[in-house]
């Protein structure tokens, strides 16, 4: 998580010293938050760790749209899905 005493800075610090913040920043694993003005306008994230949370978001987006769709009538019970998954099975060998 962010440590507000070391992960905040300002976006003129980070333009003044952005590869010694991204050295930081992969050594901590940790973000780095970046504010113009003083207010947070940024969050800076390492490749890997913004796959991650790119993934997930992904994960719960296809979980809402399920639920929803469920809640519709739409789809079919899973049983009858995986029965249909074994008889396609079946008739491919």
């Amino acid at each position: 998580m962010i440590d507000v005493t070391q992960d905040i800075h300002s976006l003129t610090t980070f333009k003044r010293n952005s590869s010694g913040l991204m050295k930081r920043m992969k050594k901590t694993g940790r973000p780095l938050v970046l504010t113009v003005n003083g207010k947070a306008e940024a969050v800076l994230l390492d490749a890997k760790d913004y796959q991650h949370v790119a993934d997930h978001l992904d994960a719960i987006a296809n979980i809402r749209q399920g639920l929803l769709e469920a809640e519709r009538g739409l789809g079919q019970p899973a049983k009858e899905v995986f029965d249909e998954i074994r008889r396609e099975t079946r008739s491919r060998k």
